[in-house]
């Protein structure tokens, strides 16, 4: 196929495949800089959230939970039951929208400094691989090199450790899926007493192995839907890790440094066309093309540059936090339209989603009238059976649940003892007749108004229709 623009012909393939269409490994030279010293800060601090975040507690609430299967979710210790799932909805929305904001300001910074799948990539495998085969050199060359004594060693070892800090990733997993009370509960008790649980780790364990040890920047680059996404959000007014292709062409393009060369006079741009900035990428692109799927905007090409650039006695920031209008049209970062409009939807998001938090109830009870069930007759008095459910989203035991009709004047009797006990963030179901005296019903169908307290405290109050004989004395 023939193109056009023949410098736009690296858009058609990735770095991380070759021409046979098999997969080519990216061998990253080994980042340093006030940059990337500033991201290990960050990501090291997210790492010690993201791996405690499930162990700890507030009010005996898990910090972040995402039980699926049960449909339970704890955000910063907030529950969210199935009762409360438009709740869950509009703070996922809200993410939604706030990471969108966030890509048409200020490019794909999560991606480089924020994403979990980042962060145990480059500050916790990478490192590990760093330790033992080696920078980029010599993992090229152990790559090449035959299976001899010291391959075998340096890869058996990283194998092992990579597996070992997967299992642990994958504990970690899981105390976010079913809770951590669960996973320290099966560690207790063992494995031989936890067989499925054991078989699920493994899986987890395997996938986060394949990942880390295989997959690696192509999740970035081929299965992460923000990557496709911010395509679509990117302007020129966006702030990205930018390379000022004005400076760095210049008149006639860039060219090797040459000390003595005036490069002014022959019109030379400042790139040195050294490609550390290539050789330092994570996902294996050249920055110098422009903005790119792959880009994950983690700054270590920016770092790499100006190293050099202080070496051949040029100023910084050649590659830098940019936008391109600000290269091109030397314009400083201001608000545009799309962002205010996008600043106003999430205001009126966060908004809603307060007062929604507000009305949120901690217990809920749902009275229904048994199906298929008519009134009875019991002397002077009508009967109704109902079934009856109780939420408790707390963290308090209720021992001693009642129920109290309101009104109208009636009765209500449980099936089985006068109370009864819902733990805490449980749920209790159970079953209760209603009898009421007949010449004290206005109507076929009666709206009845019935107090649920636990000893002397009302904790929820629920309404349901009682119904009674056509006709009245």
């Amino acid at each position: 196929m023939e193109f056009h623009n023949p410098d736009e012909s690296f858009r058609d393939t990735i770095g991380t495949i070759d021409d046979k269409g098999k997969r080519a490994f990216v061998y990253p030279k080994k980042p340093s800089g006030p940059f990337f010293n500033k991201r290990k800060t960050v990501s090291y601090i997210l790492l010690v959230f993201l791996l405690s975040a499930p162990f700890i507690k507030i009010n005996g609430n898990q910090f972040l939970m995402f039980n699926v299967v049960e449909r339970r979710f704890n955000i910063f210790s907030f529950p969210f039951w199935p009762q409360d799932f438009h709740l869950f909805v509009i703070s996922m929305i809200i993410g939604v929208v706030g990471l969108a904001l966030f890509t048409v300001a200020f490019g794909r910074i999560f991606c480089g400094w924020f994403c979990p799948q980042t962060i145990f990539m480059e500050m916790v495998f990478r490192r590990i691989e760093y330790w033992i085969d080696g920078d980029r050199a010599q993992q090229m060359r152990l790559a090449k090199q035959a299976w001899d004594a010291e391959k075998i060693k340096k890869r058996v070892t990283k194998w092992i450790v990579f597996f070992i800090v997967s299992f642990i990733i994958a504990n970690v997993f899981l105390a976010y899926l079913i809770g951590s009370d669960e996973v320290i509960e099966f560690i207790k008790e063992g494995p031989a007493q936890n067989t499925s649980t054991l078989i699920a780790l493994l899986i987890f364990t395997g996938v986060f192995y394949f990942i880390y040890a295989w997959f690696r920047e192509q999740v970035c680059i081929i299965a992460c839907p923000y990557g496709r996404m911010q395509g679509v959000l990117l302007d020129n007014k966006t702030i990205n890790v930018a390379y000022d292709h004005v400076r760095g062409e210049g008149e006639t393009g860039r060219g090797k440094f040459n000390k003595n060369e005036d490069r002014a006079a022959t019109g030379k741009g400042d790139c040195i066309d050294c490609k550390v900035c290539v050789h330092v990428c994570p996902t294996g692109i050249d920055i110098r093309n422009g903005v790119q799927l792959e880009c994950i905007n983690c700054t270590a090409c920016i770092d790499e540059c100006d190293s050099i650039m202080e070496k051949v006695g040029f100023p910084k920031g050649l590659i830098r936090y940019a936008s391109e209008d600000e290269i091109v049209k030397k314009e400083k970062f201001k608000l545009t339209a799309r962002m205010k409009g996008y600043i106003a939807i999430l205001a009126i998001l966060i908004g809603v989603f307060i007062g929604m938090l507000f009305l949120r109830n901690d217990v809920e009870a749902t009275v229904l009238h048994m199906p298929g069930q008519l009134f009875q007759r019991e002397g002077t008095k009508i009967t109704n059976i109902y079934n009856y459910t109780i939420i408790n989203k707390t963290t308090t035991d209720f021992n001693d649940v009642t129920f109290k009709l309101i009104d109208p004047k009636g009765e209500i009797k449980l099936v089985g003892s006068p109370s009864t006990k819902v733990p805490k963030q449980g749920i209790t179901k159970g079953t209760f007749f209603v009898k009421i005296e007949e010449n004290t019903l206005n109507g076929e169908k009666v709206n009845l108004k019935i107090e649920v307290y636990n000893k002397e405290k009302r904790i929820e109050t629920a309404t349901t229709l009682f119904v009674g004989p056509r006709n009245f004395n």
